[in-house]
């Protein structure tokens, strides 16, 4: 081969390789420039107190059912067997940057029987050789030059995969932890509710004996018992409903643990404060949730993947090498003669050029650009879904807080009135109906009072939530703080 040659092959190869450099893309850059959040709070949360976030309600059972749900969750033995699943899938890319050796052997018994016409009688002479044993055996090796990096770029999508998995089962924990304690928080606010129901309903059935004693001692009308029996009868058909309220998320939270429904059923059934305590409003930056929402980090090794597979794509349009060498030994014993004993051995190399396959490499290629694209506008998208979740968190939160305060004070107002409007029916200066419509406007402004309590901290859940809390770089093998 003359130098001319060398050079030619060797120049293909270089602009080969500079063809197959793969696809680098920043999905950041065409993110919205968005420094801080319109409705947010000063502080930024450090990254410690995400990680655990649920331990700000100081509330042991809502610890407790956090570690039994990380560790018989379902959902999420099944986001860790996708994790080892893909796991795999470096393994199968990388085998193709190594050679192929295969080893055969093959042996069986033999005879040959050879006729020959042309001797004398009709049907010639029968030449037949003793039966003997053969044996053979071979090796043989393959292996294809990665010459334009396409094996590589393949085992780099695969290893941005296993990234993927791991941030695809972060996100599964991350929302796992905030669906327990939002169901744990409304349970608490119902069985709050059941609470004040159930006071009500004790101060309509004491008050009816009053409105029948006064009956009975000629100072008030048979209309006046019926209509506090009928404010009672209709208090009372309020509590049903609360009750299967309460039992149906005591079964999601029984699932979520990885149990049957009821299995947490008598340890949920004694109510708890609601407000006892609060973890601080939390606070991440925007550009910090590219490190912290694990639904963006996923998004991102989406695009990695997609990239590399693009580059992989457009390697299938340059040559291939392949080195092979191969050799075998094999053995003919027959009758009584000496063995007979033959080696063999090759040697070879191959180069393969796509000339014309109807534009298919193309139009893959056109494809893996295309993905590429939907994963960048992907990114993209749930950037600012991410945003939106932030957002609307503080807005709820906020908004909850200002409705809690007003209907606290109403509802001081709303027990002053019923007790005045009872006192004042006691001593004969008022019906009974204003002494119901007190009784209702309390029941229904403390019910309030307290669904506003508990949107408040599912609010605050949520926006734990949006900024990927529940997850860190370090302990365990799940990423997440000690739950103990």
């Amino acid at each position: 081969m003359n130098n001319s040659s060398i050079q030619l092959i060797a120049l293909a190869t270089a602009l080969g390789l500079a063809a197959c450099t793969p696809t680098r893309v920043d999905p950041q850059a065409a993110l919205p420039a968005v420094t801080d959040w319109h409705n947010g709070p000063e502080t930024v949360t450090r990254r410690a107190e995400l990680a655990s976030w649920w331990r700000g309600f100081r509330d042991p059972v809502l610890d407790e059912l956090i570690a039994g749900t990380i560790a018989a969750n379902q959902d999420l033995r099944i986001a860790k067997s996708r994790v080892r699943e893909a796991q795999q899938g470096i393994t199968v890319a990388e085998s193709a940057l190594y050679p192929t050796v295969e080893l055969s052997a093959n042996g069986g018994r033999e005879r040959s029987i050879n006729r020959i016409f042309a001797a004398p009688g009709p049907q010639g002479i029968e030449l037949i050789a003793p039966a003997g044993n053969a044996f053979s055996g071979g090796l043989a090796a393959r292996w294809e030059i990665d010459l334009f990096g396409g094996r590589h770029l393949e085992a780099e999508a695969a290893t941005a995969q296993v990234a993927g998995a791991r941030e695809g089962e972060r996100a599964v924990l991350v929302g796992l932890l905030a669906q327990v304690a939002t169901n744990y928080l409304e349970l608490r606010g119902v069985q709050a509710r059941i609470q004040v129901w159930q006071d009500q309903i004790a101060n309509e059935a004491e008050r009816l004996r009053a409105v029948r004693a006064l009956r009975q001692a000629g100072l008030a009308r048979d209309f006046d018992v019926q209509r506090q029996e009928t404010q009672l009868r209709a208090t009372e058909a309020g509590l049903p409903t609360l009750a299967a309220a309460a039992d149906t998320l005591m079964h999601r939270l029984g699932v979520l643990s990885g149990q049957p429904p009821t299995t947490l059923n008598a340890r949920l059934a004694a109510p708890a404060s609601l407000t006892a305590s609060a973890p601080q409003l939390p606070k991440v930056l925007p550009a910090a949730l590219l490190d912290q929402r694990p639904d963006l980090r996923l998004a991102k090794t989406q695009v990695d993947a997609a990239a590399a597979s693009l580059g992989a794509a457009r390697a299938d349009l340059y040559p291939k090498l392949v080195l092979s060498v191969s050799g075998g030994y094999g053995t003919v014993a027959a009758g009584g003669f000496p063995a007979l004993a033959e080696g063999v051995y090759a040697l070879g190399s191959g180069l393969s050029a796509p000339i014309f396959n109807a534009g298919r490499i193309r139009a893959q290629i056109a494809a893996a650009d295309a993905r590429l694209d939907q994963a960048a506008a992907n990114y993209e998208r749930t950037f600012l879904t991410a945003l939106e979740d932030v957002e609307n968190a503080y807005v709820q939160h906020r908004a909850m807080t200002a409705r809690r305060d007003r209907l606290l004070q109403a509802e001081a107002s709303a027990e002053r009135s019923r007790r005045e409007a009872d006192a004042l029916f006691r001593q004969g200066a008022t019906d009974l109906l204003g002494v119901i419509d007190a009784q209702r406007s309390t029941l229904q402004i403390s019910d309030q009072r307290i669904g506003a309590e508990t949107a408040r901290a599912v609010a605050m859940v949520s926006l734990y939530r949006a900024f990927g809390g529940g997850w860190s770089e370090t302990p365990g093998p799940l990423e997440v703080a000690d739950v103990r």
